[in-house]
C-alpha cells in the first residue's frame, strides 16, 4: 500500500502542528469531540430537508471508548462521515476544514452551530498517539475507508467495511516516559473530567462505558461492580435556557458546582445580547472575598466559551481589575479564533463583550445600592477596596465609573453613605467635601483636628482603609465640591474676626512659636497658634499634597525609597497648657514642652514616637 505525503509545506509544519500549537495536550480530546459534534451536525442539517436520512436529532450521540490492554482511545460518531476525497482534502492537506467550507456554503440556523473552522485540531492527536486510524463512511455511499498515519510520515488510505454511516477515530497511544505520562488518558475518570470541563455543552450526547461499584443488597462488606453505558456531558447549558424556566437554586446550584465554593453567590445576572456582539454570559458576585483575593496569586477572569466549548478558564480581559471579584463565563459565536483556539485572533471582538458586560455590571450594583442597601453594604466590605482601587488606579481614569459606588463610613452615623448621599446633607454655605483618615472609626474620630469641622455642622467622612485618601486625591473633586482633609494647614473655617484676632495673637507669640520650632527642626515645617482646636492642646497639619497618613501608607511600602509630609504643629491659645508655655519663654524647657507636645501629637494620630525613652524621662521631668 502506497503511503502518501502530507500535502503541505513541509514536515516541519506539520511538526509544528503537533509540539507546538497547543498548551495542553489534554486538548486533543476536546478537538475530536468537537469534529465529531461537526459531523453530526452536517448530517442532522440534512436531515431537517431529506427524509432520506432517517435520524431524529435525539438519535444522535458521540462515544468514547478506552481499552487499556491495547492502549487505545476510540472516538466515534454517527455523522456524516467522509468520502475519499474528503478524506485525501481534509485529513491530507494540513488546515484544511471541511466544517469551514460547510458554514460557509450553507446558511445556518441557531440550531446548527459548526465548531471547527481550521482543521487543524484532528492533528492534535499526534500529541498523545503514536498511530492514528480513522474509520469512516459517508453518508449516501456503499463504501467505506480507513485513514491510517503514525504522523509526519505521511498516510495510507484504503477501501474497509463499516456498516454503519460515520467516523470512528482509534488513537494508539504513545509509551510513557520519564516526563510524560500517556496513561493518563486511559483512566475513565480522567476522560470523564476532561469531557466535563470541556466538552460539557456539547449539544449532542457524549457517551461512554462507566463501570460503578456499589453494595450487594443486603451486605455492609461485599460489593458489585455494574457497567452502564452513561451520558457524561449536560449538553444544553444552563446559560441558554430561558430565564422564565430556571429559578435562584438552579442559577445558585450551578455557580456552587462550576465555581467549586460552598456558599451560594450574593447575586447573579444572566446576560443574553443579541447585538453586536452575540454572546451569553452568567455573572455572579462571590459571597465572600476569596482567601487570597488581595494578593498576587489572585487571578481573575471569566470563563469563555465558543458555542458551548470552554476556550479559556480565565479570560482576564473580560473584566477590569475593579471588577475582578466577578465569576462566571461568557459563550459567543463572534470570536475569531487563533489556529489551536485556545486564543483569539482579534480583539476587537472581546474589547466589545468586555465592554459589555462592564456596564452590566456597573448597572447591577447601581441597582443593588438602590434596591438592597444592606446586601450593598455586604458586599461592600467583602470587595469595596477593590472599588477604591480602581478610582486610584491608572491615574483616576475610570473614576467616573466608580465614584458612585463607593462607600464611607461618617460622623453622621454608624451606616456607611454615599458622595451622593453626603453632598446631599450638605448645609448651605458648605464648599467642601470634609474627611479624615486613621486606622478605625474610633481612631478617626478622635482626632483633634476633627472638633472645629464638627463644631460647624459639617459632616465628616471616614477614611479607614489606607486606599481611602490616595482615591479622593486622584478624584479630586466630586459634583464640583472639592475634598479637603481636615488636617490639611490651610483647613478655613474661621470668621474674619476670628482670622483677626489669632493674628494678633500669633504675632505677640512669635518669639515663643520660634523657639518651639527651633527645637522641632527637622521634624515640621513650624508651630502655630491654631484656630481648628478647642478641647485638645495640639495636633500636626500638613502642608501640600502628602499628608501625614499618606506618608504612613507609603512608608510601610517594601521600598527603599522614604516619603516625608510637611508637618506643621499647631497649637490651642486658649488651652492652659499654651499659658503654661508663655510663662516659660526664654527657658530651656520650652524646648522640652515641645518635644513632649511634638510626641503627643504623633500619639494622637496613631503613630509610633520616635524616642520613647525620651518621652518617657520628659513626663517625668515636667510633672
Amino acid at each position: 500500500m502506497e503511503t502518501k505525503a502530507f500535502q503541505a509545506e513541509s514536515k516541519k509544519l506539520l511538526d509544528m502542528m503537533i509540539h507546538s500549537i497547543y498548551t495542553h495536550k489534554e486538548i486533543f480530546l476536546r478537538e475530536l469531540i468537537s469534529n465529531a459534534s461537526d459531523a453530526i451536525d452536517k448530517l442532522y442539517f440534512k436531515s431537517l430537508t431529506d427524509d432520506s436520512v432517517g435520524m431524529s436529532k435525539e438519535d444522535f450521540a458521540i462515544r468514547i471508548d478506552v481499552d487499556k490492554d491495547a492502549r487505545t482511545i476510540t472516538v466515534s460518531d454517527n455523522g456524516i462521515g467522509m468520502t475519499a476525497e474528503e478524506l485525501e482534502n481534509d485529513l491530507g492537506t494540513i488546515a484544511a476544514s471541511g466544517s469551514l467550507g460547510f458554514k460557509t456554503d450553507n446558511q445556518l440556523g441557531d440550531d446548527q452551530q459548526i465548531i471547527g473552522q481550521f482543521g487543524v485540531g484532528f492533528y492534535s492527536a499526534f500529541m498523545v498517539a503514536k498511530r492514528v486510524t480513522v474509520y469512516t463512511r459517508a453518508f449516501g455511499s456503499d463504501k467505506a475507508y480507513k485513514w491510517q498515519s503514525e504522523g509526519v510520515e505521511g498516510y495510507t488510505i484504503e477501501e474497509t467495511q463499516k456498516d454503519d454511516v460515520g467516523t470512528r477515530i482509534v488513537l494508539e497511544l504513545m509509551d510513557d516516559t520519564d516526563d510524560e505520562g500517556y496513561s493518563e488518558f486511559l483512566e475513565p475518570y480522567r476522560i470523564q473530567g476532561l469531557v466535563k470541563r470541556y466538552s460539557d455543552y456539547i449539544r449532542f450526547p457524549i457517551k461512554m462505558e462507566m463501570t460503578h461499584r456499589q453494595l450487594k443488597e443486603g451486605t455492609t462488606d461485599e460489593y458489585e461492580e455494574t457497567t452502564t453505558l452513561d451520558t457524561l456531558n449536560s449538553m444544553v447549558p444552563l446559560w441558554r435556557k430561558n430565564r422564565s424556566e430556571l429559578t435562584d437554586d438552579d442559577y445558585n446550584s450551578f455557580y456552587q458546582e462550576k465555581f467549586v465554593d460552598y456558599m451560594p453567590p450574593m447575586a447573579y445576572k444572566h446576560v443574553r445580547n443579541e447585538g453586536m456582539p452575540c454572546y451569553d454570559a452568567l455573572l455572579y458576585i462571590p459571597s465572600k472575598a476569596p482567601f487570597d483575593y488581595y494578593t498576587r496569586e489572585f487571578e481573575k477572569g471569566l470563563q469563555l466559551y465558543s458555542n458551548g466549548v470552554l476556550i479559556m478558564d480565565k479570560c482576564a480581559d473580560l473584566l477590569p481589575d475593579y471588577y475582578s471579584f466577578v465569576r462566571g463565563l461568557v459563550d459567543s459565536e463572534d470570536l475569531s479564533l487563533n489556529i489551536s483556539r485556545e486564543m483569539l485572533q482579534h480583539d476587537r471582538q472581546l474589547k466589545a463583550i468586555a465592554r459589555s458586560i462592564e456596564k452590566t455590571i456597573k448597572s447591577e450594583l447601581v441597582h443593588m445600592i438602590k434596591t438592597d442597601r444592606d446586601k450593598y453594604e455586604k458586599f461592600f466590605e467583602a470587595f469595596g477596596t477593590q472599588l477604591k482601587y480602581g478610582v486610584y488606579s491608572d491615574y483616576g481614569m475610570h473614576k467616573e465609573e466608580l465614584q458612585d459606588l463607593l462607600l464611607f463610613e461618617s460622623s453622621r452615623g454608624e451606616k456607611p453613605i454615599t458622595l451622593q448621599e453626603y453632598v446631599d446633607a450638605m448645609p448651605e454655605g458648605q464648599k467642601e467635601i470634609y474627611y479624615a483618615s486613621g486606622a478605625s472609626r474610633e481612631a478617626v474620630a478622635a482626632l483633634p483636628q476633627t472638633e472645629a469641622v464638627l463644631a460647624k455642622g459639617y459632616e465628616i467622612l471616614y477614611f479607614t482603609t489606607p486606599v481611602d485618601e490616595f482615591a479622593a486625591k486622584q478624584m479630586m473633586t466630586y459634583k464640583e465640591k472639592a475634598f479637603k482633609s481636615v488636617t490639611e494647614s490651610d483647613l478655613d473655617l474661621s470668621t474674619e474676626e476670628e482670622k483677626k484676632a489669632l493674628e494678633e495673637k500669633q504675632t505677640e507669640s512669635k518669639d515663643l512659636l520660634a523657639e518651639m520650632g527651633k527645637a522641632l527642626e527637622g521634624k515640621v515645617e513650624r508651630v502655630v497658634l491654631s484656630s481648628r482646636l478647642k478641647s485638645h492642646a495640639v495636633c500636626l497639619t500638613s502642608e501640600g499634597d502628602l499628608t501625614l497618613e499618606m506618608q504612613q501608607v507609603l512608608n510601610a511600602m517594601p521600598t527603599d525609597k522614604k516619603v516625608q509630609a510637611k508637618l506643621v504643629m499647631e497649637v490651642n491659645p486658649e488651652h492652659p497648657v499654651f499659658a503654661r508655655l508663655q510663662t516659660l519663654a526664654g527657658t530651656e524647657k520650652v524646648a522640652k514642652y515641645a518635644k513632649l507636645l511634638y510626641d503627643q501629637a504623633l500619639l494622637l494620630e496613631g503613630m509610633p514616637i520616635e524616642d520613647p525613652a525620651e518621652f518617657s524621662e520628659l513626663i517625668c521631668e515636667l510633672m
